[in-house]
């Protein structure tokens, strides 16, 4: 009886950046639980690719290309997936980029404001557009993936930005939370450690500085099983509480 609580049986899912790394493992994790799964992405090659790499699987998913810093183009998916779908039961929002190794005094505007519109605007974009159905429909489940940068700050790698756009991250998580929760709608975060994908690989530079520090956790950077990414985790928030 236990373990069907961690079935998603005919739950409708959303993964943003859900083509590759931590939001493609989590895509194939909640299709493996049941659940219907919609990946949204910039590439739509990568898209293709992970459709068909999950088909072979036996998991059924669908995608659209969707860039979430486009607040008009998230409300739009949102709302077709919801008449497509009759509802929105799970939201992951994974999308983010990391743009490390620049030092804070070299920071241009644009580096600054692309970074935090990934990865916090474009969270609240999705939040938003997705929650809407979720309220209306007085039930729902977000995950927003934060990263362990929103708590400490990593070395040796400069990234003030990514930092910060972390932290707001989870500080945002936990006003949606206490906003939403007698409403229907849960809402967590999870803070990955270091994930080895494309976006978020140290220079060797950095990783030759971790290696010298003598720290385990620093030596693995960038070298982690994206497999061994909070695919569990995020899969298990939206079941059905205990």
């Amino acid at each position: 009886m236990y373990l069907e609580r961690l079935r998603l049986d005919g739950k409708v899912a959303f993964v943003t950046g859900g083509a590759q790394g931590i939001g493609y493992c989590c895509a194939e994790a909640l299709a493996e639980a049941g659940a219907r799964v919609t990946i949204g992405d910039r590439d739509a090659d990568a898209i293709g690719k992970a459709i068909e790499t999950l088909a072979a699987k036996s998991y059924a998913l669908d995608g659209v290309v969707l860039d979430v810093t486009k607040s008009a183009d998230v409300t739009r998916v949102a709302d077709q997936l919801a008449a497509r779908a009759g509802r929105i039961d799970i939201l992951v929002n994974n999308a983010g980029i990391a743009r490390s190794e620049t030092a804070a005094e070299d920071v241009a505007d644009e580096h600054w404001l692309n970074v935090l519109d990934v990865n916090l605007n474009g969270t609240f974009w999705c939040a938003r557009a997705f929650g809407r159905h979720m309220l209306a429909q007085g039930s729902g489940s977000i995950v927003n993936v934060g990263s362990m940068s929103g708590f400490i700050v990593n070395r040796p790698q400069p990234q003030s930005y990514y930092n910060a756009s972390k932290a707001a991250v989870h500080q945002l998580t936990k006003s949606l939370a206490a906003e939403w929760a007698d409403r229907g709608v849960r809402v967590n975060a999870v803070a990955p450690t270091y994930i080895s994908r494309p976006r978020s690989m140290l220079s060797p530079t950095s990783k030759a500085k971790c290696t010298s520090a003598g720290s385990t956790a620093r030596r693995k950077a960038g070298s982690a099983n994206p497999r061994k990414s909070p695919r569990s985790c995020i899969s298990w928030l939206p079941t059905r509480p205990a």
